[in-house]
């Protein structure tokens, strides 16, 4: 043993007397107090040596001869407050501690300051200070990470502060038929104290009051439930993953926990996290018109441009950048601090129902000023007579208080009709089923960025969908090898020249990277599934060790994977000779295409003739067959790599072929029989090969023998089409291979010029115009990049199929459940206008007071919104065609299932009013009770209905909806308190079992109604359009008959 290191450390020595200080950034390291551990290591290593010896026969009893040889220790602290880290490449990391100079890294790059820049020594220096480096970055345990945080911050910003409780119920309460109720109410109260005295006197304004407030505060929990809900989610969809080295690791970590100090790795599509310089990179380009309003693309290099500022997007190339600055002491933390969260858009279907309500709420008012203009004629004239049949207006003794006072108590009741004919639970009811739809959707994977898509994607009619990762379990591994001809059965059978040169291809030609803390642990390998393939494939089979190979190797220049040329290039300088070898690596037919020259297994290159090239072919081709993603590698040597700006790609050999084999997902072959019974079309766009795709598709389902229909095109097909072509051959399309970014875009316009409603999914910044055009954008969570899910409007968290298929499914949910609320409601608004009325014009007098009108509100309101608008999708939904673009809010079906409940409702009610007191032999008061109470028990029996627009079965899944039952029974509850108990708030009186078993029996008809109402069938086109093409038929018709007659003349 002639020399053993025991290396602890960097290395350094303690400084002597002599020495400069040391700063503030490095631990005084003294090795007088080390030398117990440096006897320690000296006796083991002599043990270690006799014990060797011993079991191999050179020593029995001897003891070793004493050597020149010496043992050289190099010793450092374990102490981490030392903080001295082992440095992969020679590189030392030292501990992070506070400096004085600190407060100069945070406007390093708001205010571009290239001088002090240039002072610190450029982007290393600037990682040197911060304790930092480009291959090891921060050491990045939890109190070094602590440490960074006290000093410079956390990456995040102060939010708006969001609307509390109490503004949502100030907001609730600015309704202005609220208002107007509250002024009834004070009035009220004035009068009915001055008349009756307080004893008596309050009970009818503080009940409105409590009742306004109660329908104000439940709307108010409601709205205050749901900002926080949307809040949450906002945040989740914030809350993106970044690259960054710790330890000489490159690891995953939320965007909140970067730190001053970190490397972070960027790639095409990222968002850069925070403010930084830029450390290392090739061809690196960000898009700063998020920033700076500027669309071109701007060049990053640590010389020229090496300021890299948050919120910037890379748009191509790759590189490092460690951070100086995060959240508030960056420019795009500042601006995000002004910005408030708060979405105040209304959904395209939020406008629609606004209109409706808008419509709704004028025939409301209309009927509310006839009922006031009657019940006054009546009051006044004496018609309107009390319990004991005395007119309530006495002519001959007028006073202002009586003239007042009645106009009071009829306005409070035109008022209370407005308030009740106007659908305010609609709004409401959209927002809670988008709100419990994007809550359940993030359950399946699916995170809602928009809320307009929730809804539109139940009228998707075409789906658009990339392959790998998506219809692939994205699990990608090298299952053929290839030389030249001949597969590679072993790589021990490969010339060791040709295993070297690959080993380059696939581990310096990346942006993956390997990762082994030492000899024993397993690599970690990081990047893309296909370079995580390709890499473990190059480790485990080739035997390649990649951090000897970047010792060996150096990157000269780079040309990150173009979606055009679909492959990648790396410049390589071999350290020891120099020479300068071009590689690349993509998509095998167009590699091939530019070479002329191959490799067999003997290493021998070769002329590669026709029927060489041919034979290539076919095993690209056979590969493909077989759904294997075919990959080539080919180099090339360069006489002056350094004078070349681009990197050769003509004249390349070829080294060899490698086939991936991405399984398809299981359940997606369901799921695309889902959607074709739904109705909807699905296209795949892949730039694989086209027998990987037809194979992929017809594997997938997308593609059948049975459908004769169908075409498989390639890209370049389909973009030398003219527009008209293209329109003509859109809907037949089933897959699309070899396609470009721009090749969806364009299928994306034709779709939707054809009519269709288009989802998109999209994981590349490339896919952005397309994410952006389609009605829907669909971007991958796993593997879409930042500027993908930007563009998008949800987000794929599994990147499965699937989950689109599911979005569907709850986009559909939701249109259906408003359609249920819809009819919920409209029942009782043509009831309650019609009952009141006619109740005003026969009798003068409304059957339902203030106060139990508004508690009608709100059971049909807030009540009916919960329990019909959060139900769950049912497979009936996907056996339906989609939902048509401009499809009615309101179909026939649910005009005549309508129609018949509020049909009976008021007959039934009416009646009660008018015989009601001879049938129960009940006085006026009792009478009034029963309408009150039949009418709310009419509308908790037609909940039910209301849950199936079509089917007769209500009940089905009815168990599974809590929330339904829960609402159903709090509102039976709180009627039984409203009648039994707040007799004088609510202005009734306790009912006797049998006037509750005949208001529970009226109710029930409501049920056999329904079922039978169901089985009259109605045409699907609308009414409106049906009456509107018999009046042009009939206006044409008429037209013809004079114009004969005028001829006949």
């Amino acid at each position: 043993m002639e020399c053993a290191d025991y290396l602890i450390g960097s290395g350094r020595r303690c400084p002597s007397s002599s020495s400069p200080p040391s700063t503030s950034r490095e631990a005084a390291w003294c090795p007088e107090k080390q030398w117990r551990k440096a006897a320690n290591v000296i006796t083991t290593c002599h043990r270690l040596v006799r014990l060797r010896l011993a079991r191999l026969g050179f020593l029995s009893a001897a003891i070793v001869r004493r050597a020149n040889s010496y043992v050289e220790i190099h010793v450092d602290d374990d102490d981490d407050a030392l903080g001295v880290s082992c440095g992969g490449d020679g590189e030392a990391v030292v501990a992070f501690t506070v400096a004085a100079d600190d407060e100069s890294f945070k406007g390093l790059v708001k205010d571009r300051r290239e001088g002090r820049l240039r002072s610190l020594g450029g982007g290393g220096g600037v990682a040197a200070a911060l304790a930092s480096g480009a291959e090891r970055g921060i050491r990045g345990d939890g109190a070094d990470v602590a440490r960074r945080k006290a000093a410079f911050g956390e990456n995040t910003y102060p939010k708006p502060k969001p609307k509390n409780f109490f503004r949502h119920v100030w907001d609730a309460l600015a309704d202005v038929f609220l208002i107007v109720l509250l002024v009834c109410a004070v009035v009220s109260l004035a009068f009915g104290i001055k008349e009756h005295g307080l004893k008596d006197g309050w009970y009818d304004g503080v009940s409105i009051f409590l009742a306004v407030f109660l329908v104000a505060a439940v709307s108010a929990v409601s709205n205050h439930s749901q900002a926080k809900r949307f809040d949450k989610l906002a945040r989740e969809s914030e809350n993106i993953t970044v690259s960054v080295v710790r330890a000489g690791r490159r690891q995953e970590v939320s965007i909140f926990d970067v730190v001053v100090g970190d490397v972070v790795v960027l790639k095409i599509g990222d968002v850069v996290p925070a403010d930084g310089v830029f450390l290392e990179g090739h061809a690196l380009q960000v898009d700063e018109s998020s920033m700076t309003g500027e669309p071109h693309p701007v060049e990053i290099d640590a010389r020229r441009s090496p300021f890299l500022a948050s919120g910037v997007k890379v748009v191509d190339g790759y590189g490092k950048m460690v951070v100086t600055a995060v959240g508030t002491d960056t420019a795009w933390g500042e601006m995000m601090t002004s910005i408030t969260r708060e979405n105040t858009d209304p959904t395209p279907l939020q406008e629609r129902l606004e209109r409706l309500t808008s419509s709704i709420g004028k025939i409301g008012v209309a009927v509310a000023l006839l009922v006031f203009t009657v019940l006054t004629a009546r009051h006044f004239t004496g018609s309107t007579k009390d319990d004991q049949g005395s007119p309530l207006f006495d002519k001959r003794n007028v006073t202002f208080n009586a003239v007042f006072s009645g106009l009071v108590g009829i306005f409070q009741q035109a008022v209370t009709i407005i308030v009740v004919a106007i659908p305010e639970g609609l709004p409401l009811a959209v927002t809670l089923t988008l709100a419990f739809s994007m809550k359940r959707m993030v359950k399946e994977n699916a995170l809602v960025r928009r809320l307009s898509a929730c809804e539109t994607m139940g009228s998707v009619t075409a789906i658009c969908t990339d392959k790998t990762g998506t219809l692939t379990l994205n699990q990608m591994k090298v299952t053929e090898f290839w030389v030249g001809p001949d597969r590679a059965h072993s790589v021990a059978a490969v010339a060791g020249g040709v295993v070297s040169s690959l080993c380059q291809g696939a581990g310096l030609n990346t942006t993956g990277s390997v990762y082994r803390p030492d000899n024993v642990s397993l690599p970690e390998i990081t990047g893309s599934p296909t370079e995580k393939a390709l890499l473990s494939w190059a480790v485990e089979e080739l035997g390649m060790d990649a951090g000897a190979l970047k010792r060996k190797c150096k990157v000269v220049h780079v040309e990150a994977f173009n979606s055009d040329k679909k492959r990648s290039g790396v410049m390589v300088k071999d350290a020891a000779t120099g020479e300068v070898t071009a590689h690349w690596k993509g998509a095998a037919e167009m590699v091939l295409a530019s070479c002329s020259t191959y490799v067999g297994a003997d290493g021998v290159a070769r002329e590669l003739g026709v029927e060489q090239r041919r034979k290539l072919e076919q095993v690209i081709n056979d590969m493909a067959a077989a759904s294997l993603r075919c990959i080539a590698f080919a180099y090339k040597q360069v006489v002056d790599g350094d004078g070349h700006s681009t990197i050769d790609d003509e004249g390349l050999t070829l080294l060899g072929f490698v086939g991936l084999k991405d399984p398809c997902r299981p359940e997606v072959r369901s799921a695309i029989e889902a959607c074709t019974k739904a109705g909807i079309a699905v296209k795949m766009v892949t730039g694989d090969n086209l027998l990987t795709a037809r194979a992929i598709a017809k594997e997938c389902g997308i593609i059948s023998d049975e459908d004769t229909t169908g075409v498989v095109i390639e890209g370049h097909v389909f973009r030398a089409m003219s527009p008209d072509e293209q329109l003509g051959i859109v809907d037949k399309i089933r897959v699309m291979a070899r396609s470009l970014p721009l090749d969806k875009l364009v299928l994306v316009q034709r779709l939707k010029q054809k009519g269709h409603v288009v989802a998109v999914t999209g994981d590349g910044t490339n896919d952005a115009p397309a994410l952006k055009e389609a009605d829907v954008g669909l971007s991958m969570g796993v593997q879409g990049t930042e500027v993908a899910k930007e563009s998008s409007d949800i987000v794929i968290l599994n990147d499965n199929f699937d989950t689109v298929v599911t979005a569907t499914r709850w986009g559909r949910c939701v249109y259906n459940n408003i359609q249920k609320f819809i009819q919920f409601q409209l029942t009782v608004n043509v009831a309650a206008l019609v009952i009141n009325f006619v109740s005003a014009v026969t009798t003068g007098k409304m059957p339902l007071t203030t106060v139990q009108l508004l508690w009608v509100n709100l059971i049909m309101d807030t009540m009916g919104a919960l329990a019909l608008a959060t139900d769950t999708p049912t497979d009936g939904l996907m056996r339906r065609p989609p939902i048509g673009r401009t499809a009615p809010l309101i179909s026939n079906a649910m005009w005549r299932n309508l129609a018949a409940q509020a049909a009976f409702q008021v007959a039934v009610l009416l009646a009660l009013q008018h015989r009601g007191r001879d049938v129960f032999g009940a006085g006026e008061r009792a009478n009034g009770t029963m309408i009150f109470n039949a009418f709310v028990l009419c509308q908790v029996f037609n909940e039910f209905n209301a849950r199936e627009i079509e089917r007769r079965n209500v009940f089905a899944g009815v168990v599974r909806n809590r929330m339904f039952l829960g609402i159903v029974a709090v509102t039976v509850a709180l009627q039984v308190v409203m009648v039994e108990v707040l007799t004088r708030f609510a202005g009734t009186e306790r009912l006797g079992w049998v006037q509750w078993g005949a208001c529970v029996g009226i109710a029930a008809m409501s049920w056999p109604i329904g079922w039978a109402v169901k089985c009259i069938p109605v045409p699907e086109r609308p009414f409106h359009e049906i009456i509107a093409a018999r009046w042009r038929s009939s206006v044409r018709h008429n037209k013809h008959q004079r114009s004969v007659v005028h001829v006949s003349h």
